[in-house]
């Protein structure tokens, strides 16, 4: 294969590469006004708001209040160089900002009279599709610190589908990863090949063929998205572990 061409994510699956983290590049700049380290912050805050939402939701304020007090973190947190404020529990960035926001929720008096002031919104969050999603989720069976790791732990799986999905849509196979998505994380026992081959027009064997390279690329993804939020590619492995035990327990 020449080096100019570009290899079906089907049919090959790079290794997940890690260099400096995004979260890794936040702690490094914590204390200076480091404009790579405001957007690499931004951009997991971006992603990663509606556990957030949710853990504010479930400590018992109602929507609004609960948006306010969202926003009113984000903008502490990017604005005012609170990155100092919490040390980072193992340079996980979901265990940091759990405890920031429980820190600022303990202190919202002051951060009260902030929020009155203004300041604006630095973080984009959708309010309908929080409560939407807020809605479904159990009524009182999770306490707030286990809802937003299940949370966390489903935002980071579907980021890595949605990026296997546009992956695949690049190559014009969008119909591919519809079909067998429910694999991804399925047992092979789960659905005979030979129902998911039918449904493909694939041979019984092309479809066991398939199903595995896109495991094989859904996992190396996840193994990036988790990596954009540890300071440590060590820590990978076991933060995986833990976010799939989150989901199953």
């Amino acid at each position: 294969m020449g080096r100019g061409h570009r290899q079906d994510p089907v049919d090959s699956f790079p290794l997940a590469s890690f260099g400096t983290t995004q979260w890794s590049l936040v702690l490094a700049a914590r204390d200076r006004a480091a404009p790579e380290a405001r957007e690499a912050l931004t951009a997991l805050c971006e992603t990663y708001w509606y556990p957030l939402y949710a853990f504010v939701r479930r400590k018992g304020y109602d929507r609004e209040r609960a948006q306010d007090l969202v926003q009113g973190f984000f903008l502490r947190l990017l604005e005012k160089d609170d990155l100092h404020a919490v040390a980072p529990a193992k340079g996980r960035f979901r265990s940091y900002l759990m405890a920031a926001c429980t820190h600022f929720l303990a202190n919202r008096r002051d951060h009260d009279r902030a929020l009155k002031r203004g300041g604006g919104s630095l973080i984009s969050l959708d309010a309908v599709e929080a409560e939407r999603r807020y809605a479904l989720e159990p009524a009182h069976s999770l306490t707030p610190e286990r809802l937003y790791l299940r949370r966390w732990a489903t935002t980071l799986l579907e980021a890595a589908l949605d990026r296997l999905r546009q992956e695949l849509a690049e190559d014009g196979k969008s119909s591919l990863f519809e079909e067998l998505k429910s694999s991804l994380l399925a047992d092979d026992d789960a659905e005979p090949y030979r129902q998911l081959a039918a449904r493909i027009g694939r041979s019984e064997g092309a479809a066991r063929v398939i199903v595995h390279r896109m495991r094989s690329r859904f996992r190396a993804i996840l193994h990036e998205e988790v990596g954009r939020t540890v300071a440590d590619p060590s820590e990978v492995e076991q933060e995986i572990r833990d976010l799939f035990a989150a989901l199953s327990g």
